[in-house]
């Protein structure tokens, strides 16, 4: 009897000390499981391929933190945000500039990287939402074989009647790059440099008359079209025109005389993000020193770190004139207005 009493006991603690073991293998797993989620992020990003394949593979090797990217347009991600709003899939958006995004900036958490001390002036985190990191300058985009001696240097350049059918626009109620280049023209012809002057926009009436109704629905139609000698002239962004420069297409790029615009690519950290103090170091490491440097010198966006050096193909900065009124929150507040103003002198031009 007291055999079987001592083997009962025995069987019985054979069987909590397996339980015990059973559920701290079973806890490990799951801390396990936890920590391989902790070292994820997902970002959704518009960029080019070039920047996300120099900055994503660098920021795993550094960081050990997998990145899971969804590419695509700005306004399918920033919809796919705002529709996941109540449940966040995303940690990051890598799109777009305040203009676009300021009227959205719910959709966002508040954070200001340390590393912002180190950038331009003019390219800080101001509003506490969207980190500046790249710049996509306004350029002119001028095929040289089909420009020959002609001078186009500015926006009073845009008027000459040898350039009437010849010009690439797009669509600036559509396209964040040519709203951008409107706003170039609007701040460099406007009086005093008030872009809702009516200098302004007789400026824009003149223009619209000389690019002869072919606005193009596609951004990157403007820049491939002055490349293929379509157009003589695109209103665009450097680093696609750079890109063509770099890759020995005939093309130049053209800062205007009066004045470019300088908006800052941002990146947003996702309100609710599942992964928070992952994507803050994405943005630590987006406007690091390292990543800056290399895109200036291997790539064609522009960093907007101080004393970061560009490449031999890339337009010095202090070649280029910047407007020194331009207020990018202005703006932001300002587009619907501007796009409004912009429609209503397309359909006078028609009639």
């Amino acid at each position: 009897m007291k055999g079987l009493k001592k083997m009962a006991a025995v069987l019985a603690c054979a069987a909590i000390a397996a339980g015990i073991f059973a559920g701290c293998g079973g806890d490990n797993k799951k801390d396990d499981k936890a920590a391989a989620g902790d070292k994820v992020l997902t970002v959704y990003t518009a960029r080019s391929e070039s920047l996300n394949n120099l900055v994503i593979p660098a920021f795993e090797k550094e960081t050990g933190i997998k990145v899971n990217m969804i590419v695509a347009g700005t306004g399918p991600l920033v919809k796919r945000v705002a529709s996941e709003k109540d449940n966040p899939q995303g940690d990051v958006l890598w799109a777009a500039d305040q203009t676009m995004l300021e009227s959205q900036k719910d959709l966002f958490e508040k954070y200001v990287s340390p590393e912002d001390a180190n950038m331009l002036d003019n390219a800080k985190n101001k509003t506490g939402y969207f980190t500046p990191a790249f710049a996509d300058p306004t350029v002119f985009i001028v095929n040289t074989n089909l420009a020959g001696d002609m001078k186009i240097e500015g926006f009073d350049d845009l008027l000459n009647p040898a350039l009437k059918g010849k010009i690439a626009f797009g669509d600036p109620a559509n396209s964040s790059s040519a709203f951008q280049s409107l706003m170039a023209m609007l701040y460099a012809k406007g009086k005093d440099g008030d872009p809702l002057s009516p200098e302004a926009w007789a400026y824009v009436d003149n223009f619209i008359k000389n690019v002869d109704g072919k606005f193009l629905n596609s951004s990157g139609a403007v820049h491939k079209g002055a490349a293929d000698g379509e157009y003589t002239v695109g209103l665009t962004w450097e680093d696609p025109a750079a890109t063509y420069v770099k890759n020995g297409a005939p093309v130049k790029v053209v800062f205007p005389k009066e004045g470019a615009i300088f908006p800052g690519e941002s990146v947003e950290i996702i309100k609710g993000a599942k992964h928070m103090e992952n994507a803050k170091k994405f943005v630590d490491f987006m406007l690091s020193q390292k990543i800056q440097e290399e895109a200036g010198k291997t790539l064609t966006v522009r960093p907007l770190r101080k004393g970061v050096k560009l490449a031999d193909y890339m337009t010095p900065q202090d070649q280029i004139h910047l407007f020194k009124n331009y207020d990018e929150g202005w703006v932001a507040q300002h587009k619907k207005e501007i796009v409004a103003l912009w429609n209503q002198h397309l359909e006078n031009s028609r009639q």
